[in-house]
């Protein structure tokens, strides 16, 4: 019986170990933490965020900053709807939110993770916790895994690491090339006026321009203790993630808190005050934004709250709506986004054929997860990612001569 060792107890490592033939191989997982699945424990608040509906490939692939050309025909063979298909034949039903965000319907990543393992058992896979891995040599046929609990044999390896530094570190001196890993999905530390004492203010559509980058996403958007959050910020450092970490996280951003161009804004503000002449400005509901943040608005723009809006002028109503619809803010540092740190940077794509996701350079190696160059935006997609890779290597062993 050949021996399969998979290097990482997390989703992709699970997932590959779940779908291998046990009467083929001998699987053992090694895990570093004394936990499993970590990530998948903590994913979507604790509710485990598994897929998206999104069940078109060439759609799908839209939402990874890195990897989307490789993705293709891995999606082609296994999407989200197989993914939801593979936990609904072992009595796990999903559901669909209104985001398109994929849950189990017990609203527990605890699901996913007894799923999995009940899996693993059903194949017989040891897993050893506390188990880390200090190098992998090549010998002959197979592979020398060096651990802190001792030496394994490996017929295959399946490397599911996730992208420590450590971990790129072993493969790279294994002859892989790395991409430099830099922070994807974080959010934006900015000190402004408008921002202060605001924290927990969302915006159902913002647009969030770079201009120094010439880019641009929109989407929902959240005021937080130390700036900006919300996907709108999240999707534009996860696609500019590489040129943000050689600005240092300097730079300056532009917030169209109501997705209104100057002259809509202002064709409603005109309309507005025409037909409510006698109100107060600070009363005035004329965009879709909370009270407490138009208040701030007209406070940062110095204008009295209790004027009458037939008495504001050109001037004035020009200075409101370029705090709303064209603010420019520094953007000084970066925070990580909750427990979701997600990266960019990797083992390199070229060096991985993606028919099989197995490894160029090495036989029998195979590679999924967050290890290679690929990164999603949130909503679901690293999980994709890793089941459909997993699924893969799964499939091609299976399927092996031995």
């Amino acid at each position: 019986m050949k021996q399969i060792i998979i290097i990482g107890g997390g989703a992709a490592g699970f997932f590959c170990a779940s779908n291998l033939d046990e009467k083929k191989y001998k699987i053992t997982i090694l895990e570093q933490n004394s936990d499993v699945l970590q990530k998948v424990k903590i994913s979507g608040g604790g509710r485990c965020n598994v897929t998206h509906a999104c069940f078109d490939p060439r759609e799908l692939v839209q939402f990874y900053p890195r990897g989307n050309k490789e993705l293709l025909s891995v999606f082609t063979r296994f999407q989200p709807g197989d993914t939801m298909d593979w936990f609904d034949q072992r009595n796990v039903p999903l559901k669909i939110e209104n985001d398109n965000r994929i849950f189990p319907e017990s609203n527990s990543s605890q699901t996913i993770i007894n799923t999995l393992l009940t899996e693993i058992q059903n194949k017989k896979a040891e897993v050893k916790t506390k188990c880390s891995v200090k190098d992998i040599e090549k010998q002959d046929e197979k592979y020398l895994v060096k651990t802190s609990l001792g030496d394994f044999q490996a017929d295959y390896i399946v490397y599911t690491t996730g992208s420590s530094p450590k971990s790129l570190k072993i493969v790279e001196n294994l002859g892989h090339k790395i991409v430099d890993l830099v922070p994807s999905l974080f959010t934006f530390n900015i000190k402004d006026e408008l921002l202060k004492d605001m924290p927990g203010t969302s915006f159902e559509n913002a647009e969030v321009s770079i201009p120094s980058l010439k880019t641009e996403e929109s989407g929902p958007l959240l005021i937080t203790h130390w700036g900006l959050s919300g996907p709108a910020v999240l999707k534009i450092s996860a696609w500019e993630a590489v040129n943000l970490a050689k600005l240092k996280y300097q730079f300056e951003i532009e917030v169209n808190f109501i997705s209104k161009s100057m002259d809509e804004a202002e064709e409603s503000f005109q309309n507005f005050k025409q037909s409510n002449p006698k109100k107060t400005i600070g009363q005035a509901k004329i965009f879709d934004i909370t009270n407490r943040f138009w208040q701030k608005v007209l406070d940062v723009s110095q204008i009295d709250l209790n004027k009458q809006i037939s008495n504001i002028s050109g001037k004035e109503m020009q200075k409101i709506l370029e705090n709303l619809c064209s603010k420019k803010l520094k953007v000084s540092g970066k925070s990580t986004f909750k427990d979701e740190f997600v990266t960019a940077g990797g083992i390199d794509l070229k060096e991985i054929n993606f028919k099989n996701m197995s490894s160029k350079l090495l036989p029998n190696f195979h590679i999924a997860g967050e290890v290679l160059n690929i990164d999603a935006v949130t909503g679901g997609f690293n999980f994709q990612a890793c089941w459909s890779e997993a699924w893969l290597i799964s499939q091609h062993l299976n399927h092996l001569e031995i």
